[in-house]
């Protein structure tokens, strides 16, 4: 796919801008719930209980996708291993586009930006319900990875809380010297 039509830029979330990023997880979490089907809270919030470790954490990253001068999603980078594969190096947590956003380019510019950032062996989970994220990431990782990332299905461990085993890419970074 080719560059987005609009500048396009990755900048990291500020702790002053943590309400900006709440207010997009709920947007997100929301959109979500057509797969796991999820309630909301007694305040008629989703909630998102790793927020604030972004900003306690070293090895939590947030970002901001702005298209221009406009927000157009966020993306959420963590070392953590959430899916039982080989040791991989960084994990993609979170990361959303908005509608207004969507394909123009701007996601898969967003995605690759961010792999080149971070250096090494990555891993992203996919609900398999979520046909057209599982058809992005398809895309994405096949094309970053020249056709060398793995996508597993059914892998133990990789649940989500309404019981979808997980699609699995793992994949590595480009820019992994």
């Amino acid at each position: 796919m080719g560059h987005p039509a609009i500048p396009c830029s990755l900048v990291p979330v500020n702790k002053e801008d943590k309400e900006i990023l709440r207010n997009l997880l709920e947007k997100y979490l929301y959109e979500f719930t057509q797969y796991e089907q999820r309630a909301v809270n007694r305040l008629g919030l989703f909630g998102y209980d790793y927020l604030d470790n972004y900003w306690t954490e070293s090895n939590r990253w947030a970002f901001f996708i702005r298209a221009g001068d406009e927000l157009a999603g966020f993306a959420m980078v963590n070392d953590f291993q959430e899916s039982p594969v080989e040791k991989t190096d960084f994990a993609l947590a979170e990361f959303f586009v908005m509608y207004k956003y969507r394909r123009q380019g701007i996601g898969h510019w967003a995605a690759t930006a961010l792999f080149d950032r971070f250096p090494g062996l990555w891993q992203l989970k996919c609900h398999p319900l979520n046909v057209p994220a599982l058809h992005f990431w398809q895309t994405v990782v096949s094309e970053y990875s020249g056709g060398d990332g793995k996508q597993i299905e059914d892998l133990p461990g990789s649940e989500y809380p309404d019981g979808s085993s997980g699609v699995v890419f793992v994949f590595r970074s480009r820019k992994d010297a």
